[in-house]
């Protein structure tokens, strides 16, 4: 009688020491989709959508401004706070020192000069959007015209140290900065979908 009631006690507890926990699955924002350019760097969401509370950038749609398609040197990292340090823009390597610098997308010319040390031309593509690139020796002015292609400028050894070339570039959606490489390529989370469970037969 001993043993039976023993084994009823353990059957019942059986499932319950039999129970494995479930993993939860992580959200979205845990899966981040990996660039898939010469470099490709690993790409945060928070990267993608730039500053807290900026909105999300638009699908891609323009053109890169270096040809052949540049390796990203170093990626978009910016800072938590505006006055923090951080990357404001990205790094892409071109091809030699003097090499042509394209418009990304149609705009205006908003500035030509020389900051700090730095030659910079800024482009205003409307709708709140600039694009800053240095360094870049232009002979545009201000209040120019251009479309997506046309030459800005050529790219100027400096930024980078004297090996590889490198054009900086930062994209302002009015005061906030987001990842420039959103533009140009498809940087939405990749996310993990279950296994799918089909029935007996």
């Amino acid at each position: 009688m001993k043993i039976a009631i023993g084994l009823t006690a353990l059957l019942l507890a059986l499932p319950t020491a039999l129970t494995v926990p479930v993993p939860q699955r992580p959200a979205p924002e845990a899966f981040v989709a990996a660039g898939s350019g010469p470099a490709g760097p690993e790409v945060s969401m928070s990267s993608v959508r730039g500053s807290p509370g900026a909105p999300a950038v638009p699908a891609p749609t323009w053109d890169w401004p270096l040809s052949p398609r540049p390796a990203v040197l170093r990626g978009f990292d910016p800072p938590a706070k505006p006055w923090l340090s951080g990357h404001r823009g990205v790094d892409i390597e071109a091809a030699y020192d003097g090499a042509p610098m394209f418009s990304p997308e149609a705009g205006t010319v908003s500035f030509v000069g020389v900051v700090v040390d730095r030659p910079v031309i800024t482009i205003d593509h409307g709708n709140g959007l600039r694009s800053s690139f240095e360094p870049v020796a232009s002979a545009l002015t201000a209040g120019a015209a251009v479309a997506k292609g046309d030459i800005l400028g050529r790219v100027q050894i400096g930024h980078c140290g004297p090996a590889p070339p490198c054009l900086h570039w930062g994209v302002r959606r009015g005061e906030d900065y987001v990842n420039p490489l959103a533009f140009v390529m498809d940087l939405r989370p990749s996310v993990l979908l279950p296994p799918l469970v089909t029935g007996p037969g």
